[in-house]
């Protein structure tokens, strides 16, 4: 069992939660995951390690409520337990001689790169940090981000706060102004990171992605993590998360992503209407 210690709603639909899981913490790194089971019955589902406390024991994550699992967890509060975590899964960040990095983060993305900034800046790498949202209300982790960047850029979609277009936009206006960029993290969701891809392949940056497709049991047994990367099958579990951008099939992403949207959207409903067994 693993005891929530804090729960932050930081958006519309979207939850910052820390529990307790002492071994994890201690072997953490960037860019890691872990898959978890709210309960004996529950689905596993796969979530970005965030940040870590090894003194306190605790991990920190961010995610959004969009099934009936992710919903279910954001009803936990302080006090109540998540039954199954395993981890840390993946494949660390690799963070070492990176002159200058541009950290791009959309949505709940920004989650996911934030603890990549952090890890590259405690390195003493250059970051240049680009997090975008729809809208101000959706803007999440702006001063936590600020604190591991030598320089931060916002932009909302609608105009409402910072920059007022989309976050590739501000990454093609530091490559036209010659900005030195070594490499690129991009995370987010799937269109964002295809449209950052395209957008530093001319220039030959190297671009690293986090995927997060469906996946079930974090070993590379089932096999439904797969993914096109150059050509050749990988699972996300095992062989990533994080791949070159340039090589990775996103339309193939996309559709396998798309499979189960409709069963989670309603099982998510039938189960704020209290129908859990349907």
């Amino acid at each position: 069992m693993h005891r929530i210690t804090e729960k932050v709603v930081l958006s519309e639909n979207i939850v910052k939660t820390v529990f307790e899981a002492p071994e994890i913490a201690r072997k953490r790194r960037a860019g890691q995951f872990v898959i978890l089971m709210i309960d004996d019955r529950g689905e596993r589902i796969p979530l970005t390690i965030v940040d870590s406390d090894p003194v306190q024991g605790t991990l920190t994550i961010i995610y959004q409520v969009v099934g009936k699992t992710t919903y279910e967890l954001s009803q936990l509060e302080p006090g109540d337990a998540i039954r199954h975590v395993l981890g840390p899964l993946g494949h660390p960040t690799e963070i070492e001689g990176i002159g200058t990095a541009v950290c791009v983060g959309g949505g709940v993305g920004i989650g996911v790169v934030y603890p990549i900034a952090k890890a590259l800046k405690e390195k003493g790498t250059r970051v240049i940090s680009i997090i975008g949202a729809r809208t101000k209300k959706m803007l999440i982790l702006e001063e936590e981000s600020r604190s591991v960047s030598d320089e931060l850029h916002v932009t909302t979609d609608d105009g409402s706060y910072g920059y007022h277009g989309f976050v590739s936009d501000v990454l093609r206006d530091l490559i036209a102004t010659g900005t030195k960029i070594d490499r690129v993290f991009a995370i987010g969701p799937v269109p964002m990171m295809r449209v950052v891809a395209n957008v530093t392949r001319p220039h030959g940056i190297k671009t690293i992605v986090s995927l997060n497709p469906i996946m079930v049991d974090g070993t590379g047994m089932c096999g439904a993590c797969r993914v096109n990367v150059g050509g050749r099958t990988k699972f996300t579990c095992v062989d990533g998360p994080e791949f070159d951008g340039h090589e990775v099939d996103f339309g193939l992403l996309t559709s396998r992503l798309q499979m189960y949207a409709e069963q989670e959207q309603k099982a998510r409903e039938l189960c704020r209407c209290g129908n859990h067994d349907r």
